[in-house]
């Protein structure tokens, strides 16, 4: 009797204790994913570095299960795996990576943060009605971008600057016109498998418009602190920590999964600040705080109307 209860007990820790575990990992290591990129792009071409991450990612996760003998994706799972591969990591993964080239990595994971906003917006054009708390946390938000960017306003004038923050915005643009189609079309495919191939096309995508324009360097040009950063970025934030969100998403509820968005900003700009000397004032701290606070309230409201769909169907 003792015996069941003890196996009992830990089963029940472990379903509790594991996803709350690979939900910390994400939280921590996606947010030091920013300061890998910044390092990384500060010594060769981004898009570049984007490209072989990606191809190494993607490479590794086809070999293991091609490797256990895992099916390919049939007929239209292949036209959702395409569209999610130009969205998520050719577009939204490449051009936030190349925009810490241009501003500050807690910067551009702040601005990365802002996908709900986007979700809401795209909505509500598409004809959905807004709650008063969608709206609420929309306008806390925007105030908390400005107090931010308070201090940022002379920068404008700077041009990379200017750039790098137009292609971190749209980056996160992309990444939700990938979020809203990954829930209109529901995945019937193995999400891990789906993720390496994912990752490997949109390698390939990349690599031909770097070598297109020839904006590429040689391999053996690329200094060692950059292959350092290259397979961190493979390593944490291709593959554990994706396995491990994927994970957590699968066996937490919506809203305690959804906690390391507000975490992941906050590591990139206390690193930021510790490792590369970035600006950590006043108006950053309010600010950020701010920001995600606003984007709390959206994601609640977002969490709410879902389930209050759910319970009308």
């Amino acid at each position: 009797m003792r015996t069941k209860i003890k196996n009992a007990f830990s089963s029940k820790v472990n379903a509790i204790g594991l996803p709350i575990l690979a939900l910390c990992w994400v939280s921590f290591f996606w947010g030091t994913t920013w300061i890998a990129s910044k390092e990384g792009v500060k010594h060769m071409p981004a898009l570049q570095l984007v490209a072989i991450r990606q191809f190494l990612g993607g490479f590794i996760y086809i070999s293991y299960f091609l490797f256990k003998k895992t099916p390919w994706p049939k007929g239209k799972q292949w036209k959702t795996i395409v569209i999610l591969s130009i969205l998520n990591f050719v577009l939204s993964n490449g051009l936030s990576t190349w925009g810490v080239k241009y501003i500050s990595s807690g910067l551009g994971a702040i601005i990365g943060a802002c996908v709900p906003l986007w979700i809401v917006i795209i909505t509500f054009f598409r004809g959905e009605r807004l709650s008063r708390l969608s709206v609420m946390g929309l306008i806390i938000s925007f105030s908390g971008v400005c107090v931010i960017f308070y201090d940022h306003l002379s920068d404008f004038l700077i041009p990379d600057f200017r750039f790098g923050i137009i292609i971190s915005v749209i980056s996160t643009l992309t990444w939700a016109f990938g979020t809203l189609y990954t829930k209109k079309k529901a995945a019937t495919f193995n999400p891990y498998f789906s993720l390496g191939i994912q990752m490997f096309l949109s390698s390939i995508l990349v690599f031909a418009y770097t070598g297109a324009t020839g904006i590429s360097v040689s391999l053996s040009e690329i200094p060692a602190i950059s292959w350092w950063s290259i397979g961190y970025l493979v390593v944490f934030g291709s593959i554990l920590t994706f396995i491990a969100f994927i994970y957590a998403l699968q066996n937490l509820p919506a809203e305690i999964s959804s906690v390391y968005s507000y975490i992941n900003p906050i590591i990139a700009v206390l690193l930021g600040a510790f490792i590369f000397g970035e600006t950590l004032n006043t108006a950053i701290a309010i600010g950020g705080s701010v920001t995600l606070f606003g984007l709390y309230l959206v994601n609640y409201s977002l969490r709410k109307s879902r389930k209050n769909s759910s319970e009308i169907i």
